[in-house]
């Protein structure tokens, strides 16, 4: 009986060593297997943050558009719109015209919705049929540059009230320089 002590002590070493191993093969399968499947957000990645566009430099974005306008003899309204489409500043300059600041506050809107000058997107609001241009709250007229941070825009200055829509769009460009390079 003896004989078969060792024998039974190798068969039950072996059985157990093999069960191990089983085991964890079977743990890292499983774990492989859940690391397959799509992870749920954490309450980090829920949450989405935005920039937004500082009250101290939306005025002096504004004031300096409103300044370039004023030094050229022009008469309009500047308006700083975020990228919600709520206005943070608005100025509207001596004897500028009851339509200006509908203009300035759609030309910042389309610009920041847009991420690019007003004059840029007048090109594919042509045509015939439906285009942006039918987007409401929107204005294709040269007058309208975004404000970008961190690689997207995140607020609009719009000039309405100066003969030409080119003239708009400079002053709202001083505007921007204003505030120089954001991140």
């Amino acid at each position: 009986m003896n004989a078969k002590l060792p024998r039974t002590r190798l068969v039950l070493g072996m059985t157990a060593g093999l069960a191990t191993v089983a085991l964890a093969t079977g743990v890292g399968a499983a774990q492989a297997q859940q690391d397959r499947k799509p992870q749920q957000p954490a309450a980090a990645q829920a949450v989405v943050q935005t920039s937004v566009l500082g009250v101290d430099a939306a005025t002096r974005a504004a004031q300096a558009a409103l300044d370039a306008a004023e030094k050229e003899g022009q008469r309009v309204t500047v308006a700083v719109i975020d990228r919600s489409g709520d206005v943070r500043v608005l100025l509207k300059g001596d004897g500028a015209g009851p339509q200006t600041e509908e203009s300035a506050k759609r030309k910042a809107f389309t610009a920041v919705s847009f991420g690019q000058p007003t004059s840029a997107l007048a090109k594919n609001a042509q045509g015939d049929g439906p285009t942006i241009r039918d987007i409401p709250g929107t204005l294709f007229l040269g007058g309208g540059v975004p404000v970008a941070a961190n690689g997207g825009p995140i607020a609009g200055i719009g000039v309405g009230g100066a003969p030409s829509g080119d003239l708009d769009e400079k002053f709202a460009a001083a505007g921007l320089r204003a505030i120089g390079e954001l991140r």
